[in-house]
């Protein structure tokens, strides 16, 4: 199977270039695609246990602590469609690369920083970088693994990519605070970022240019207007309160700015994506799935991580030692659920996974007040594996209901939700830890909150996610 990059413009195509091998016989456009996805995830998970010592180090408050992890996520989340939209366009590996610069000269920035303010700017840049990346690692793969085996080997190992980047992320972000300092969180992109270059321009073919797709800014800046203000709100709920009016406004204009989204998107005469993809229940109820289990895997992440170290006096290492029961899970699980959905579909992973997590947050939220961390094991053990278990199923339904014309698009969709989830997970923990009567009751409370999204994308589940065709 051959791909081709015109010129651009309306130019005509430029000769086809060979595609790497596909199947087993070649994994080197896997990994480099997973390289630049291992760096993005990272820096995701080694960051939530340097913030509290970033946070004291640039005296920066609970609100400016958020900020430092979900100013990344909010960009991040806000021009994913972006990102996807260019890849489409352009060519995802040139869009991929791109977004691999901007991430590695952010992330040097973000060492730099000398203020909370700098930082935060800093991490805007990050989240730019992470949504050129993100939409096309997957569209690269669709392209490189044209065989549905050998692609769900591929989704699997991409998965199990960002299991191991967040089982080492906590461990490295807490020895490296603890030995040479924070800083070294953001430069330690820099190589991983510079492998992952080389390893692209070497091992995956060029991507096709459709120069016919237009840009929907209208619809971008939709986008990236409701995810920015839901996450201010729910940020600024932790200080002023959630009857402040600045918060309901957030709200209020969040949705307003959705709903101009949907608006938009069926007046539009080239779509970011196709009315009638929106309207697929495989896509749209794998993207809110997606959305479910990062809201409630990254909410405790980050709520567990303020607590293990403001309340129990954990060191940052010690909180990413304590933290690794959970995504050391990850590691596997979503390996495994590559193996078995040739057997058992996806469908009956995507419930199990969603169940077993919802199952092992409900446990930590009835645990009590102040829980020996033993008991907390179990559950933390549960939530990882189940998210990771769960993540190669979504992945699949939402890249199989899109043509290859729109697999950057659907990759887009799919990695937004993931991120909104994440930022109002981080948002709405963090502002209950605040509000919620004191650190044991807020972090029980959103323990109880994200188990019960895990439960609701356990019966999304079974109304959207294909079953396995019957065999004839």
């Amino acid at each position: 199977m051959a791909f081709a990059e015109s010129a651009g413009g309306g130019e005509p195509m430029s000769s086809p270039e060979p595609a790497p091998e596909s199947g087993r016989r070649s994994w080197a456009p896997l990994l480099a695609v997973c390289a630049g996805y291992f760096m993005v995830i990272l820096d995701v998970t080694a960051i939530n246990v340097a913030v509290p010592v970033i946070g004291r180090e640039l005296s920066a408050s609970l609100t400016g602590i958020q900020w430092i992890t979900d100013g990344y996520t909010l960009v991040f989340a806000g021009f994913l469609l972006t990102g996807g939209a260019l890849g489409d366009r352009l060519g995802s590996r040139r869009v991929f690369c791109w977004g691999v610069a901007v991430f590695v000269l952010s992330s040097a920035a973000c060492a730099l920083a000398a203020s909370a303010p700098s930082l935060v700017a800093a991490r805007l840049m990050e989240g730019l970088g992470a949504a050129l990346i993100v939409p096309g690692s997957l569209a690269l793969l669709q392209q490189a693994y044209p065989v549905p085996a050998a692609r769900s080997r591929a989704f699997g190992l991409w998965g199990s990519m960002a299991g191991i980047a967040a089982a080492i992320g906590p461990l490295l972000g807490g020895l490296l605070v603890s030995t040479v300092g924070w800083r070294w969180v953001f430069l330690i992109n820099l190589p991983v970022g510079a492998a992952c270059l080389v390893l692209t321009l070497r091992h995956v073919a060029r991507s096709p240019k459709r120069a016919g797709r237009a840009l929907d800014w209208p619809a971008q800046c939709t986008v990236v207007a409701a995810v920015a203000l839901l996450t201010a709100a729910l940020n600024e709920a932790g200080r002023r309160g959630w009857s402040d009016p600045a918060v309901l406004a957030g709200v209020g204009l969040a949705a307003l700015s959705a709903v101009a989204f949907a608006v938009r998107e069926r007046l539009a005469r080239s779509p970011v994506l196709p009315p009638n993809l929106l309207r697929s229940r495989a896509m749209s109820g794998g993207a809110v799935i997606g959305l479910l289990f990062n809201f409630g895997f990254y909410g405790m992440i980050f709520t567990a991580s303020l607590e293990f170290q403001h309340q129990r006096g954990f060191s940052a290492l010690g909180t990413g030692l304590a933290l690794f029961p959970a995504v050391a899970m990850t590691m596997f699980a979503s390996v495994l659920s590559g193996r078995l959905t040739r057997y058992t579909g996806d469908r009956p992973l995507v419930f199990s996974g969603m169940l077993l997590a919802a199952l092992g947050l409900a446990g930590w939220a009835a645990a009590g007040a102040d829980p020996a961390y033993p008991l907390l094991v179990a559950p933390m053990m549960a939530a990882g594996f189940g998210t990771s278990f769960a993540l190669t199923g979504s992945t699949a339904t939402v890249m199989g209901a899109a043509p290859p014309e729109y697999s950057g698009a659907a990759s887009a969709l799919f990695n937004t939700t993931r991120q909104i989830g994440s930022a109002t997970g981080v948002a709405l923990g963090g502002s209950l830890l605040a509000t919620a009567g004191g650190y044991g009751t807020g972090l029980r409370t959103s323990m109880a909150v994200s188990a019960l999204a895990y439960l609701a994308a356990a019966g999304l589940a079974l109304l959207c996610v294909p079953a396995m065709p019957k065999k004839t």
